[in-house]
Parts: C-alpha cells; sequence; structure tokens
C-alpha cells in the first residue's frame, strides 16, 4: 500500500507503541527491510584496524544495513519504558532525534553505492552525529524530569538503569561506526596515523598523562591546588616495577601500546582523575600544603592490559559502592540550572557509568574497590589482543522484553547487609534520593 502524500502518513511520535519501528519503515515508498528482525554485526578492533583497505562503497553497504539495525533495536526498547518517563519533554525530544535519524537512514534503501550517493550518505551520517552530541545530557534531563514530578520505586528505577546502560551504549557503538567512516572517507584529514578513530599503536602512557594534565588544570582552577601523579610500568619480561614518572618530574619515554581507541581510554581516565583529585583535594582540605600523589600502575599481560588508579581520597563506604555506577546517584551536588554554581569536577553523575560502557564496549571493565578512611582503586581492563577486543551490543528479544516488566524479587534473607545476595537490592530513594548523578 502507498500514500500519496505525507499528510496521510503522520504520525505522533509521542503516542506509539512497539509497532512504531515497523510503520517507521512501511509508510514510506519501495521495499523495506525489517531491522527488528535483522541481527547487528558485532565488530572486532582486529576488523576496524585493517579498515584504511575498505572501499567507500563497502563502508556504505554495511552502514545503511547495520546502522538501521542498531537504531530499530533500541527505538524498540523505548516502547518499554515506564509511561511517565516516555511522557517527560526531554524523553519526547532523544526520541524525535532518534526517529529523524532513523529515517534518514533508509534514505539510501536501495541505492546503487555511486560517488554522489556515498558522499550525500557520509554528509547525512555527519548530520546525524552532530544532532545526536547532547542525546546523553538531554537523555539525563528526562530523568531528572521523572525524578521532579513523580516518584520513583525501586522497579521503575531498575528499568531505568537497565534501559540507560543498554541506550548509552548502542549509542557508543553507533558513533564509534559513523566516526569510523567519516574519518576514513570524509573531508577530515586523518591524524596521528590513525585508522579512523583507532589507533594501531594507542601510546598508553601518552593518554594517562593528557588526561591527568587536563584534570589538574580544571582541579587547580577550582580548588587552587592538586595532586602529583606517580606512574608505574609492570614489565611482564623482566618481573620489575619501572616508575615511568615521579611526583612533579616528567615522565620516561617508555612506550606501552595496543590498538585502541584513544578518545574512548581518555573518557574514562580524565574521569577517574576528576573524582580522584576531588576527594583528595576535599578529603584533606584545599589549604593543605602536600597532597599524597594519585598513583597509576600499567600493566600488559597476555590476555590483559590493566591500569590501576590509587588515590588516598578518604573512600567509599562499602554500602555505597554499589550505587557508584546508578545513574541516579551521585557523591556531588546537583548541577544548578546556569552551571556557575558547581564544581567543574562534578557534574550529571553519569561519568562513571558511561566510562565503565566504554571500557565493556570492547569487552574490557571497568572496576572499583574503596577503603573507607583511606582512599580507592579504580582498575580499567582492556584487551591486550585486538582480536578478542569485539563489540558487546545490547540485542532486543524476549529476555529484554521481560526485564521491563519483571519485579524486583522479594528478599530472603534476614538482612540487606550482603548485596551479592539480592537482585537490585539498594535504591536512591532510600538515601533520601542523595542528588541526580556523578561526573
Amino acid at each position: 500500500m502507498f500514500w500519496e502524500s505525507e499528510e496521510e502518513w503522520k504520525i505522533d511520535p509521542y503516542q506509539f507503541d512497539s509497532s512504531l519501528v515497523s510503520l517507521l519503515m512501511t509508510l514510506r515508498r519501495g521495499p523495506r527491510i525489517d531491522y527488528l528482525v535483522v541481527e547487528h554485526s558485532s565488530l572486532v578492533v582486529a576488523w576496524l584496524h585493517p579498515c584504511q583497505n575498505a572501499t567507500r562503497s563497502e563502508s556504505f553497504l554495511f552502514l545503511r544495513k547495520e546502522l538501521p539495525v542498531r537504531l530499530a533495536n533500541i527505538m524498540k526498547e523505548f516502547s518499554l519504558l515506564p509511561e511517565n518517563l516516555l511522557l517527560m519533554p526531554s524523553t519526547r525530544a532523544v526520541q524525535d532525534l532518534y526517529c529523524k535519524s532513523f529515517d534518514d537512514i533508509l534514505e539510501f534503501e536501495g541505492k546503487e553505492p555511486d560517488s554522489a550517493v556515498i558522499d550525500k550518505f557520509t554528509d547525512s551520517l555527519i548530520k546525524i552525529r552532530n544532532r545526536h552530541q547532547d542525546v546523553v545530557m538531554t537523555m539525563a534531563h528526562g530523568v531528572m524530569e521523572l525524578k521532579d514530578a513523580h516518584r520513583i520505586d525501586n522497579n521503575m528505577e531498575a528499568y531505568i538503569q537497565y534501559f540507560l546502560d543498554r541506550f548509552y551504549m548502542n549509542r557508543i557503538s553507533i558513533r564509534m561506526l559513523i566516526n569510523q567512516h567519516t574519518l576514513l572517507f570524509g573531508d577530515s584529514v586523518n591524524s596521528h596515523h590513525h585508522i579512523g578513530c583507532i589507533d594501531p599503536n594507542c601510546d598508553i602512557v601518552r593518554v594517562i598523562e593528557d588526561a591527568y594534565a587536563n584534570a589538574r588544570f580544571l582541579c587547580d582552577q577550582y580548588y587552587l591546588a592538586s595532586p602529583e601523579l606517580v606512574l608505574k610500568h609492570h614489565n611482564e619480561r623482566d618481573k620489575k616495577i619501572k616508575v615511568i614518572k615521579e611526583a612533579g618530574a616528567p615522565a620516561d619515554r617508555t612506550q606501552v601500546s595496543v590498538v585502541y581507541v584513544p578518545s574512548h581510554l581518555y573518557h574514562m581516565l580524565f574521569e577517574l582523575f576528576k573524582n580522584a583529585m576531588r576527594a583528595v583535594v576535599e578529603h584533606h582540605g584545599s589549604e593543605s600544603d602536600r597532597f599524597p600523589p594519585i598513583e597509576v600502575l600499567l600493566v600488559k599481560g597476555t590476555e590483559d592490559l590493566a591500569i590501576k588508579l590509587s588515590d588516598q581520597g578518604g573512600g567509599i563506604p562499602r554500602s555505597h559502592m554499589d550505587l557508584l555506577f546508578n545513574y541516579m546517584y551521585s557523591t556531588a551536588p546537583q548541577p544548578a540550572v546556569s552551571g556557575m554554581d558547581t564544581p567543574p569536577l562534578a557534574g550529571y553523575g553519569y561519568g562513571l557509568p558511561l566510562s565503565r560502557l566504554y571500557a565493556r564496549y570492547f569487552h574490557g571493565d571497568l572496576v572499583l574497590t574503596s577503603f573507607e578512611g583511606f582512599g580507592t582503586d579504580a582498575c580499567i581492563y582492556l584487551k591486550a589482543l585486538s582480536s578478542e577486543a569485539n563489540e558487546l551490543l545490547p540485542v532486543y528479544n524476549k529476555t529484554c522484553q521481560r526485564q521491563y516488566s519483571t519485579p524486583i524479587q522479594t528478599h530472603d534473607w534476614s538482612s540487606q547487609g550482603h548485596s551479592a545476595m539480592f537482585i537490585r537490592p539498594f535504591s536512591t530513594n532510600s538515601l533520601n534520593k542523595v542528588c541526580t548523578a556523578s561526573s
């Protein structure tokens, strides 16, 4: 069935159910693929690395199918969210963006991969990337609007936490694909011998130094003081630890490299350094003459590359550890609307949850261990072998659907003292809604 004018098939994107994606795909001319039943392709860094040999047409043919699949999967999950969240203005705005971007990609379905079409496709990808630039903040506002307007019970909080992890991981993966294509085949000049956004020889020490320097700049601006950095490298070959950087001294040019996305690693390290510096300065007092340094240990093994960041910022109670990756919890004050009264080292609280997603995207991880009264250790794990670093992507299926309708199980222990015994045991409500999210 075809429609002769757009007016005949317009729909309200806010009054949609699980059929929205199907409607968007069918209310247009020509043959369409049901992108919800097409499995997305989980890529491996080792495959992305040699992508300089791929042609523009090959990248076009892959992305015009893969991007709608990833968009359709997460759009479907939107329809499973609590109705109150879907009605929030910021959430509606995000839905609008995804509908528009999905429709933009469908314009290229069935097109021949000639030069003009690929140029237009690349321009569309850049527009989509720019359009979604502020999605993280907009979605965060949607959650804040919900908290201001409605009471969030434990079940709703669990559903939102589950969705946001998947939503932001999906976003990371889509931006990765778009950046890879536009950097390889767009007009921008690729620098630093990167292959798209992949660096085949990502200098870990340099990324650590850059993240530390920029976090320290912010810390100095706000607190007029900051802790030094001590960087050590454990060499697996001779079983020795070498000090790469002493406090207050320039770093030794020891190179430790892997195939990775430098911007992802920088994001994680910058977030951890910000948190560590804020904790150290506030714990010891900004008037202190000397702060204990932030110590970083870098270890590259056969399977894993690990970066352990240790601070003496007073630590966190064990009862709060499960909350650190909760999008509705923060140890920092909630940001003011103007942003003028909020420390630059704090924000919406999405810093740690998003950093863990970046680490997990290529099957790494981010793990925190805290010692109340002393400090915190944060460890980033990356795959040392690019052949093992494949994408971790959310999949829309029946198991996923059940997550949005299954209530939290009733506790079957006499106490909630040990979180490992329970499913989703903690709630920000129980801590008087300490704040919104940490940065």
